[in-house]
């Protein structure tokens, strides 16, 4: 972010003495997955415009939105963003060679990571065909270990992004469970969405309590006041950020980004409110 006056230096400065990672604002890019396909450089660009600073990526399929690697690289680094993430699929579905995924080319995936200097890779959804059962849910269990093992040779990290499907009940058990008491905590962590925790009825303090540590990346996004429950800019709905912010060290908190599946208008415009709400209300408390 340019810093262009006064005031605005002495802000700088006074997070020069904290921890100035965790004052890096990121956002989740599937937000502007329809202006990046018809735009790709021109809206990350964009974004960087916005105050954002770092970017998870999504959507990887041997190459990042049509750039190699060393493209991809050299342009983030151009227009001053730090790729800290990306999404990656777990790939048991289809003809299972959907290149990146856990179970096919997840080897090239990370080596083009750590080529870009990403620091984590998440796996970011199950299929509905991939977790009908609490034996898949084990297997993934299996594979994430292995995936995260491959990730720590080369100094990624590995974590596992929820919706709301994991905290729903098979067999009288939480497939979250699963997830995490059969995965190595150094292996695989987690990047905790808060707004699908939020709707699934789960108190994102508790989950920071019952996962010290392990809660590396946060998906912020908002939940509206409407019965439908739906996304909405962080600051205009019902979760109370604050209070979560507080607690940053208990969760292990090291990078968070801003996404809304759905926008009511242009994305940009959301994301920009956003990181406005962000920066002037929630960064003070980390």
């Amino acid at each position: 972010m340019a810093w262009l006056t006064a005031g605005s230096l002495i802000m700088q400065n006074s997070f020069a003495s904290t921890d100035v990672k965790n004052k890096k604002v990121g956002v989740q890019l599937y937000t502007v997955r329809d202006l990046i396909a018809k735009d790709a450089k021109g809206t990350i660009k964009q974004v960087a415009g916005l105050g954002y600073s770092e970017v998870e990526n999504f959507g990887y399929n041997g190459t990042f939105f049509g750039m190699t690697a060393s493209e991809y690289k050299t342009f983030l680094g151009d227009v001053g963003l730090k790729p800290a993430s990306g999404h990656y699929m777990y790939g048991n579905f289809g003809n299972r060679q959907v290149p990146g995924t856990i179970v096919y080319g997840w080897e090239k995936a990370v080596e083009d990571a750590k080529a870009i200097g990403q620091d984590y890779m998440v796996v970011a959804y199950l299929m509905p065909n991939e977790r009908k059962s609490l034996d898949d849910y084990k297997k993934i269990a299996e594979d994430l270990n292995k995936a995260g093992e491959t990730c720590r040779k080369v100094g990624i990290q590995l974590c596992y992004h929820n919706h709301d499907f994991e905290f729903e009940q098979v067999n009288g058990q939480l497939p979250m469970n699963i997830l995490t008491q059969q995965t190595d905590a150094n292996l695989v962590k987690i990047e905790l969405d808060l707004y699908w925790a939020t709707r699934a009825g789960q108190n994102p303090l508790q989950l920071f309590n019952q996962h010290k540590g392990r809660i590396a990346l946060w998906h912020v996004k908002d939940m509206d006041k409407t019965e439908k429950k739906n996304f909405t800019e962080v600051g205009n709905g019902v979760i109370d950020f604050a209070s979560i912010f507080q607690q940053a060290k208990l969760s292990g908190m090291k990078h968070f980004f801003v996404e809304q599946d759905v926008c009511p208008g242009n994305p940009l415009d959301s994301i920009k409110q956003s990181i406005g709400y962000i920066q002037s209300n929630l960064v003070k408390h980390l």
